[in-house]
Order: C-alpha cells, then structure tokens, then sequence
C-alpha cells in the first residue's frame, strides 16, 4: 500500500505553537472503502445511526433547555457542547471537536511558521500535558519539559479543557506574555513561568559529521519539506566519507506520514513493510520498500518526547532494518485520524480516529512506546524542575525547590555536598562559588537573581554533547559496530 497520491496527511494542531501532539490524519482517504459513512437519521429500530426517537430526545433537551432554563442560553454554546459531550464520551483526546474559529486555526497551522511558546501539548486524565518544547523555542529557554503539566494561563485553569480550548488560552501575539503555572512530575507545587511569545521559524533538519566517521542528523518534525531536506544533509554526510549514522528523533513530536515513510525507505530492504495500517474490522495493508539501497549501520536516539511520526521512524528502524534504538521509551501514540469537514456543513471539523497504525511487524505501540534497545538515561540535573521563586532560598531550608537547587549546582560544576532538599552549609558554599563566578554578589542565598542565572547555565549545561549521556552511546555503538 503506498501512500503516494492519495490524501493522505499528518499534521499538527500547530496553534501558534502550543499545540496538540502531532496527529496522523487521514483528511477523505479511501485508504479503507466504506469507513467514511453518511451521516443520516435510521428508519425505526436500526442501530448503526440515530433512531428517531434519538433525535426527539436530543431535540426535546434543547428545547427544555431554551424554554425552561433559569438564564438565556447561546445557542452555539449548546450545540457545541452537545458535539463536544458525544466525542468525549469515547474518551479518547485525539478524537476532538472544532468550532469555527479552532477549525480554521487548524487549518492556518499547517505551516512551518507561527506565533507562540513553541511546545507541544495533549490532553491526559482531563490535564494539559506537555509532550515536547521545540529546541531553540521560548518555551525550551525557559526551561519547560516533557511531561509537564500546564495548569493555567495567564490565571485560567486549563483543567478540564480539551486540547483546542487550551491551546486558544496559550497562544497568542509574539511579544505578548504567556504567564503559566507548570507543575512537573516529582514537584508537589506547580511554578509560575512567564514566557514571551515569538515568531517561530521550524528548522526541522540538523546535520554534523562527529568523530570516527559517523555522521549525526536531528529531525526536528516531519514537515513538508523535511524529506528533501534529510535527503541532501544525507547526501553531504555520504560524500564527507560518513560510514555510520545516527538519526535523533528526541522530542520530535511527529507530522506528515508520507515524509517519514520516503525518509525511512531508502534504508529498508525491497518488499519489507516500513508500517502498518489497521481499520476497525481489523484489515490490515502495509507500505512496503520498493528497496533501499543504504547498507552503512544506523542507530536512533529516542525519548520521551518522541512520538507519532518519530515512532513510525523509530519501528521501523528498528524492525525492518535492524538498527538500535537508543534512549529512552518513547511517548506512546499509534493512533490516525480522520477530519471531517463537509459532513458538519458550517466551517467547523471532526477529527476523529479512525486507524490504528502498526510497526513492520504488526506491534501496536501505543501508549505503551518503543521501548530502546538500550535504554540510556540522561543526568539527573537535566529533570530539575524550575525554581518557584516564591522565597529566597536560605540554609537550613528543606524542600523541593532546594532539592533542584542541589541537581542543578551538580550540573554545571558546582556540587554540593548532597540532593535531598536539605540546604547545608556545603550547598551554601556551591552557591557561593557560583555566584562569583556570575559576577553576583557572593550571599551564599538564591534570590530571583541567582535562581535566573542558575537556570540559564543549566539550560547551556544541557546542551552541550559532553553532558548528552544518549549520544555519547549512540556513537559508541557505532564505533563497536563498525570495528568488527
């Protein structure tokens, strides 16, 4: 089954770039004939439509609602949270509806340009959660992760708010500010975290020659142009003498599936499957390689934040090729949408599941991940939560925010003498040290001052290949497999 000609897509809520996780959308595929029914009112007794009886009732609520409720009602209000009460009753947060202005916001972003924090986000348990900040974004320079829950936005709480809701809160005007209260797995209180909306321009393929011949190319996102893009920095590799590959989908949250099957086929021998499609009557087709000629090894560094299209890649990698994956689990989404536009009739959308997808030998991984072939963790300071800055830190205190203050001293060279939270006269000295070397006044006390300063050199710690525990074994890997 090739996907080549047919309108077939993935994209992302790209909401100014706070947004759902990348979805694989399916937008009128007759990928599966007859799964795209009418929509239409069922003869009496039938059970695959509504019955009129259905019909009366739902009709008769709102006429209640109009006639007899306490307060005047708007009328779209109503209507929308009756489409929005359906979907939601399949508890299942890719499957969402949007209203005319979400619609058309849906429509917009599907750019590889936009306004906003630059991160990433899904709906869990009723929760905004954060499944990636797009490296170089304001989001990441402010320190925001994987995992992370935004609580609210400029004082709304987001609890209870489906992804589209939520991410008309967050985005918004570059220079506007988003002040949002973040709480990260671990940490008993959330932290406020102000962040400067910006133009964001996605660069979606990185590419370097590293020591021993091994060439290294990050994707990003699987944008329009993101094949054409992989395709010459791995030409440039191949002609600099690159004798083995590393291929970094970390926090790469996913995008169009057509782009990573070409991505992944020049890699895969000819008549294996690069992925798998299932409908819900369980029939199954493949995309097969029509033969891939690249026989230098591979290896895939993967997180948490890897999800969607990043795990297609990594399947099958992993599968059809025989590559290690390297990391960490990633983030669990197997599932393709469907929008419905026509169908609603009034410029707002359905998108709906509709498919599974499978890895090449038929793993359905969702929610659960790839696990890697060798799991690597990442130091333990590049998980410290943000400083709340609610009060200078001083010694003798003992809490959470002391205990990151410790992982992060640690980090950058200055630990102290430990990471339990507990603020002894030896964190006191770290502080110290780092603060003249800051060009701060030597107080032994984190301030506002010290706190902004800290996460700074943390977020530069974080960065640098020394300090990416992941890729030094990704590169050791190769090394041992291009020595035998």
């Amino acid at each position: 089954m090739r996907f080549k000609g047919r309108s077939v897509i993935a994209f992302v809520l790209l909401g100014m770039f706070v947004s759902s996780i990348m979805t694989l959308t399916v937008v009128r595929s007759n990928l599966f004939p007859g799964v795209s029914k009418s929509v239409g009112v069922a003869a009496p007794g039938a059970s695959s439509s509504l019955s009129s009886q259905d019909v009366s009732k739902i009709a008769k609520t709102y006429e209640l609602i109009e006639n007899k409720y306490l307060s005047d009602v708007d009328h779209d209000k109503i209507m929308n949270g009756a489409i929005n009460g359906m979907l939601e009753a399949l508890e299942d947060p890719y499957t969402v509806y949007m209203d005319k202005e979400e619609a058309k916001q849906f429509t917009e972003n599907i750019n590889s340009s936009f306004q906003g924090i630059g991160a990433e986000v899904t709906a869990e348990d009723g929760r905004i959660k954060v499944v990636s900040p797009i490296k170089g974004s304001p989001a990441e320079k402010a320190g925001i992760m994987a995992n992370d829950i935004v609580v609210s936005v400029n004082g709304e709480k987001l609890d209870g708010l489906t992804v589209n809701q939520a991410v008309l809160k967050i985005r918004g005007e570059k220079g506007t500010q988003a002040k949002l209260e973040i709480l990260r797995p671990g940490s008993s209180d959330p932290t406020q975290v102000t962040i400067v909306r910006a133009e964001i321009d996605i660069e979606t393929v990185f590419a370097e020659m590293l020591e021993d011949g091994i060439g290294k190319i990050e994707v990003r996102q699987f944008s329009a142009n993101t094949g054409d893009h992989f395709k010459k920095e791995l030409e440039k590799l191949e002609s600099q003498g690159m004798k083995g590959l590393i291929i970094d989908v970390r926090n790469d949250p996913g995008g169009l599936l057509n782009v990573v099957i070409d991505m992944v086929e020049p890699f895969v021998p000819k008549g294996k499957p690069i992925v798998q499609i299932e409908n819900r009557d369980g029939k199954k087709e493949a995309t097969t390689s029509k033969g891939g000629t690249k026989n230098y090894p591979v290896v895939v560094l993967t997180n948490k934040g890897s999800a969607s299209a990043s795990e297609i890649l990594a399947g099958a990698f992993k599968e059809a090729v025989g590559s290690k994956t390297i990391g960490e689990t990633t983030f669990g989404k197997g599932t393709v949408q469907e929008t419905y536009v026509k169908e609603m009739g009034d410029g707002s959308n359905i998108k709906m599941t509709v498919y599974k997808w499978l890895t090449p030998d038929g793993n359905w991984i969702h929610k659960k991940g790839i696990e890697p072939d060798i799991k690597v963790e990442q130091p333990a300071f590049f998980k410290a939560s943000i400083l709340s800055k609610k009060d200078t830190l001083k010694p003798d205190s003992n809490n959470d925010d002391v205990k990151n203050l410790q992982l992060m001293l640690t980090g950058i060279g200055h630990a102290p003498d430990r990471t339990d939270g507990y603020y002894s006269a030896k964190t006191a000295q770290a502080v110290k040290a780092f603060q003249t070397s800051k060009g701060l006044t030597a107080t032994g006390e984190v301030d506002i001052a010290t706190a902004k300063k800290l996460e700074t050199a943390v977020l530069e710690a974080i960065k640098l290949p020394k300090n990416d525990n992941q890729l030094k074994a990704a590169v050791k890997e190769l090394q041992t497999q291009l020595s035998k």
